[in-house]
């Protein structure tokens, strides 16, 4: 493994975000990855783990310090995303998806708006990205939510579909079209709604979705009905929402990169340390050469994509905002390369792949929802290609 030690030591991080680092590397040895398995049989959200992240106040690596946070560098937050996802990629997902939902806020809010919203995040709130629909997903122009003003109020009516943790959300960052706008990409527009509009007869958080991975977080179906939610949060104005759109993703899909090469990371490790004590014929499985040739091209890809990943999370460090393509391609390999590598790892366990007694069953039921969610991978292969179109 020290390739990967070496890539691993040489991410480039300040000393405090290096200490970051290690010790989330041992909250989660010592704490959410040996509850991982339980959390998965269950689906329950593991607010052991939240509860702990917390207490690290690592939801301040989001939040700008005068507004409660502690903020650390883009890279930073890769390096911890990618190291919480080896434990339990759920828990990893809670923690980013607030990242995601909060990502706008901090870009693109008032000052009021700020104060009011970005310390009870880094205080440990939860927040949802509320974008799919029925109708809307990789193609989110065809949204059906709607937001109608009506003096100091927005009318939200509609509803949104697969919202990672919905159920629990202290503040919802919901993509809707304004009503008095026709074009339907001119009309997008965001609202924030915060926790205490349900129950009030216009926020209804529908069933929770049974999933095939990622169990522990919590996917639901949200209904607004006539919700009314004061003019001032309205996320800078009508119609902008495309713009807010564009860059919040250009912030998330390296963020699903890295959650999905940490799944692929605990998948390798895991297989190559079983193939190291396995033996078949009397050898050690890892002795063949043709296992030999499968490990060379593994890790080659995963540490060809794990230093891509380095070099967009320093690119959006350094400012630079017109990141979409590599973002894209940051997204579509490594969510590729780890459902490869996971369904390798339990390949390589043999049977024994097969059954809970090994994590690696879970890793790949893990791995998949990456290749499908912030845009299927046909959707950014779609965008690759045509950025090379000569216009």
């Amino acid at each position: 493994m020290s390739v990967f030690q070496r890539l691993d030591d040489n991410i480039n991080l300040v000393e405090e975000e290096r200490l970051v680092l290690d010790a989330v590397s041992a909250l989660c040895r010592d704490q959410i990855a040996p509850r991982a398995a339980a959390y998965d049989a269950s689906s329950e959200f593991p607010w052991d783990n939240i509860n702990a992240i917390n207490d690290l106040g690592l939801n301040g690596m989001f939040i700008p310090e005068g507004y409660g946070g502690a903020r650390t560098s883009y890279l930073s937050y890769l390096a911890v995303m990618r190291e919480m996802a080896k434990s339990c990629a759920a828990t990893a997902l809670i923690w980013g998806t607030t990242f995601h939902a909060i990502k706008p806020v901090v870009d693109f809010a008032n000052e009021a708006q700020k104060l009011r919203l970005l310390p009870k995040i880094a205080a440990g709130g939860l927040a949802s990205l509320c974008i799919t629909e029925p109708t809307a997903g990789s193609d989110a122009t065809g949204m059906k939510t709607k937001f109608t003003p009506d003096g100091d109020e927005i009318v939200i009516t509609g509803g949104k579909t697969f919202i990672t943790t919905g159920d629990h959300a202290d503040l919802y960052v919901v993509f809707g079209k304004w009503s008095e706008i026709e074009n339907d990409k001119a009309a997008i527009s965001v609202v924030l709604v915060e926790k205490g509009a349900e129950g009030t007869g216009g926020l209804h958080i529908l069933g929770k979705e049974d999933k095939m991975g990622q169990r522990a977080s919590s996917t639901v179906s949200l209904a607004f009905e006539d919700l009314r939610v004061p003019r001032s949060n309205l996320l800078c104005e009508p119609g902008d929402g495309l713009k807010i759109l564009f860059s919040a993703l250009n912030k998330s899909r390296p963020s699903i990169a890295a959650h999905a090469l940490g799944i692929a990371r605990a998948a390798f490790e895991d297989a190559v340390a079983y193939i190291n004590q396995r033996q078949q014929s009397g050898r050690n499985i890892i002795e063949f050469q043709g296992i030999q040739f499968l490990l060379a091209d593994l890790a080659t890809d995963l540490a060809l994509c794990e230093s891509w990943l380095w070099r967009v999370g320093a690119m959006i460090d350094a400012g630079e905002d017109d990141i979409g393509v590599e973002a894209s391609m940051l997204k579509m390999r490594a969510s590729d390369l780890a459902m490869r590598i996971t369904t390798e790892a339990v390949q390589l366990h043999g049977g024994y792949g097969y059954i809970k007694d090994y994590p690696v069953e879970r890793y790949m039921r893990d791995a998949k929802i990456t290749q499908i969610y912030e845009g299927t991978n046909q959707i950014h292969r779609q965008l690759i290609g045509r950025s090379f179109i000569d216009r």
